[in-house]
């Protein structure tokens, strides 16, 4: 797996290399790419940038007296590559016609193999064709995140802590394969609406076999009364802009996978039938429809910063399989201030409730960034305290370096 990597990566680079000579190079500002290139006769174009985040995690778990015991054996320490992409997008003989693919190359990004990716690494994030093919209206097509939470859309190079919050884990739709309808239009001078359709396979990204059930079907609407955000703010963490009027998005999305296999739909666990002895029979899923909301928001002015999540996920049979369906909701708020010096405070709440599985998860995090070239380098650090059923659950401190070329 390393060597195939690697290889990959250097192919990709000797091959970038090996087309400057024959087109337009214009080198952009730092984290805009390493290169941009335009074929002479204008037909297509290639930007190419990778990026890199490096995580030292620190935990600490209380004791049965909900107490904690600083002693250093006690602490659980992480320090890893958290993300390794590489990134290309262009245009292929118009404008009105835009690629883009994003490959993860470390662990994490990759995940592990199994018999649903044909026993291969999940490398690719986003493979995906955009078509502008009337005024504001476009199609989408191939593997690319879902219009889902505003905090799993947000690219995780744009994050305003440390990584997203609890309820993103448990409740996001993640990335699948298939096609999105996008719209938006402009009411009077500035009210601004986007609409987004998407129909797709339902499984999740990167699975090639054991394709069950129906389809899954996303819709998302979204009202901006302000107007547009500057440099598309509504979905980066942090008022980086230093927006001078009050600018304000909120969204709400609604998503139905139909004879879902897996325990969050089209993510988690795969949901196979018992057996009278206990036992999951080979192969045989257990299907459910589930359904998933999302309403939320993203508040910015003068580097005030605010958003807010409420999710919402049930499913016609929970208790199915050997693996509950997650059922429940969840709630999400975080807020900052961006100094000056381009320090940023920011504090973040969690809460999940889920249905017969467990009881409510609470997480409260606090955080410091500096943003050194606004999300392209940075340094962010976080604290987070979780209880469950208001019983300590620990403490969990991350420091994360972030370079985007």
């Amino acid at each position: 797996m390393k060597k195939a990597t690697l290889r990959l990566t250097l192919l990709i680079l000797i091959l970038s290399v090996t087309n400057l000579s024959a087109q337009k190079i214009g080198l952009d500002t730092f984290g805009k790419g390493i290169f941009n290139s335009v074929s002479k006769d204008s037909t297509w174009s290639m930007k190419f940038g990778l990026r890199m985040q490096y995580l030292t995690t620190i935990g600490l778990n209380a004791d049965d007296h909900n107490q904690f015991d600083f002693d250093g054996s006690n602490f659980q320490t992480d320090t890893k590559v958290r993300r390794y992409r590489l990134k290309f997008d262009g245009f292929v003989l118009s404008p009105k016609l835009k690629y883009k693919i994003e490959l993860g190359m470390s662990n994490n990004d990759t995940g592990s193999a199994n018999e649903y990716t044909k026993l291969g690494p999940k490398l690719i994030l986003d493979a995906v064709i955009k078509w502008n093919f009337y005024k504001n209206l476009e199609l989408w097509a191939g593997q690319t995140k879902l219009p889902g939470n505003r905090e799993r859309v947000i690219s995780s190079a744009n994050m305003q802590l440390v990584d997203r919050s609890l309820l993103n884990k448990e409740f996001n739709l993640d990335r699948d394969m298939g096609f999105q309808l996008r719209n938006h239009h402009t009411i009077g001078k500035q009210f601004l609406i986007r609409e987004v359709f998407a129909i797709t396979q339902g499984e999740g990204r990167n699975i090639t076999t054991g394709n069950v059930g129906g389809q899954q079907y996303t819709s998302r609407i979204e009202v901006l009364p302000f107007g547009a955000f500057t440099g598309k703010g509504d979905y980066t963490g942090g008022d980086l802009k230093r927006e001078k009027h009050p600018k304000l998005s909120i969204g709400a999305t609604y998503n139905h996978n139909d004879r879902a296999s897996r325990q969050r739909g089209s993510q988690g666990s795969v949901i196979e039938l018992i057996d009278d002895s206990g036992s999951p029979e080979d192969h045989v899923f257990a299907m459910t429809d589930i359904n998933t909301s999302f309403v939320d928001f993203m508040y910015k002015h003068k580097g005030y910063s605010a958003m807010g999540e409420f999710a919402y996920r049930n499913a016609d049979d929970p208790k199915l399989g050997n693996k509950p369906v997650k059922v429940g909701k969840g709630y999400n708020l975080a807020v900052g201030y961006l100094f000056n010096n381009n320090y940023e405070i920011a504090a973040r709440y969690t809460q999940i409730d889920y249905k017969g599985i467990a009881n409510t998860t609470e997480q409260y995090t606090v955080g410091v960034s500096k943003y050194i070239v606004g999300h392209s380098l940075k340094i962010q650090t976080d604290v987070s305290y979780t209880t469950l059923d208001k019983t300590s659950e620990g403490l969990l401190y991350r420091l994360q370096f972030e370079v985007h070329f």
